[in-house]
């Protein structure tokens, strides 16, 4: 399985969605529910925020690479998370 991150901020409401999504995305598909997700909250940890490019939250990193920036629908999420089981 491939390291997830996940760059947010608390006021974003698109953010919110997104963290709703994952645990939805982990109630209906099983197979997803073991991945594990690094929460960064940019806000909060800009030192470490500031290595990674992107503009929009929340933005997935998996394995390092950007796969998604910006609002987000729930079968998005899913594929997302697919992503990291490959």
């Amino acid at each position: 399985m491939k390291p997830v991150k996940l760059f947010y901020l608390k006021t974003c409401p698109f953010c919110k969605k997104a963290l709703r999504y994952i645990e939805e995305a982990k109630a209906a598909h099983p197979e997803l529910a073991p991945i594990e997700i690094e929460m960064i909250e940019e806000s909060e940890q800009p030192d470490v925020a500031e290595r990674y490019d992107y503009y929009y939250v929340p933005t997935f990193y998996i394995d390092g690479v950007k796969v998604h920036e910006g609002g987000i629908y729930a079968d998005e999420v899913v594929d997302v998370l697919r992503k990291a089981l490959d």
